[in-house]
């Protein structure tokens, strides 16, 4: 055995299977592959813009064109060679321009305020469940009364009593996942009672570890996999939160373009054209679909119970696979 091979890294156990499970969820696939598409048209907004005609010296030049005057033409307004999707009535803003932009800030946001909720969650997980029962009791009490919260309510006075200047899509991610922690916190809490009375972490006990060493080395890898399920869950609903929030008036202000300021927007106009209404919405519905398949394939991917019932490849080498599997589950 050479050098090379012994110090190389060793795959995570379980991950092979995990992506060969997932790639047989045809549903998952796909919705990976849109995901993997509005990420790309995120990233290249401004080229995409560029593309169609409009004005990138500055960040609102190419959603805003004055000489349109945003007078409707047609239907969206009047599509042409410089507006693919037509302008906005009223503002004389691009739409192409605004939907490719629009999908920045719910990404972004998604997956930021996921990342929030997710470590905030897991450290009162482990601190509930590693704690003694005062510190369980309070953090597990805590935890309910943010599950009981009026969550939309407590989100729209937040974000109306923030001053303008502070960036509103930091502030969305900091609400949304600010109020939104206490579900990830109690799978985790429950996960960790039920895995600190196994034998290895006793055994890890006994042999000097600490309790924080063993949350980390021992604990932590055992939880990755429902916390990785819950949030390709949480990312769709907040995709939801963030549309929510701005179609109230209190999350991104125009100029910034957002599907859901985009949706309040089009209130005006829907009666004159309601195709107004259709850009935003099916964009919202594409991506909050996609995400919540990937997030089922993921659930399913690391399930073994339901993995057993998937059909990864075919013939002999299929059916080896698939012994395979069944053993190490």
């Amino acid at each position: 055995m050479t050098i090379e091979a012994l110090v190389a890294p060793v795959p995570a156990p379980g991950a092979r299977q995990f992506w060969r499970r997932l790639r047989a969820q045809r549903a998952a696939a796909a919705g990976a592959a849109v995901i993997a598409l509005l990420v790309l048209v995120a990233v290249a907004a401004p080229l995409l813009a560029a593309v169609e005609g409009q004005d990138t010296t500055t960040y609102h030049a190419d959603l805003v064109n004055s000489a349109a005057g945003g007078v409707p033409l047609g239907s969206f307004g009047g599509i042409s060679a410089h507006h693919w999707l037509g302008v906005e009535p009223g503002t004389g803003r691009d739409m192409f321009a605004r939907i490719v932009y629009g999908s920045r800030i719910s990404l972004v946001v998604a997956l930021g305020s996921t990342v929030v909720q997710v470590l905030i969650g897991v450290g009162t997980g482990l601190a509930a469940g590693l704690g003694n029962r005062f510190l369980d009791n309070l953090l597990s009490r805590t935890t309910d009364f943010m599950l009981a919260l009026p969550t939309l309510v407590f989100a729209i006075a937040l974000m109306a009593v923030v001053p303008d200047g502070f960036p509103r899509p930091v502030l969305l991610m900091l609400v949304i996942g600010l109020l939104g922690w206490g579900g990830t916190a109690r799978i985790v809490r429950a996960q960790t009672l039920s895995l600190k009375s196994l034998d290895y972490v006793a055994a890890a006990r006994l042999g000097g570890s600490g309790t924080w060493r063993i949350a980390r080395r021992e604990l932590l890898p055992s939880l990755a996999a429902p916390v990785i399920t819950y949030a390709a869950i949480l990312l769709p609903t907040n995709i939801v939160s963030e549309a929510g929030l701005s179609f109230l008036g209190v999350g991104v202000r125009p100029p910034t373009p957002s599907w859901g300021q985009m949706l309040s927007s089009a209130t005006t106009w829907y009666e004159a054209d309601p195709t107004y209404v259709l850009l935003p919405a099916v964009m919202l519905f594409i991506t909050v679909l996609s995400f919540t398949l990937l997030g089922d394939g993921v659930r399913t991917a690391l399930d073994p119970r339901a993995a057993s019932r998937l059909r990864v490849g075919t013939g002999r080498k299929g059916g080896h696979q698939r012994e395979r599997e069944a053993a190490a589950s």
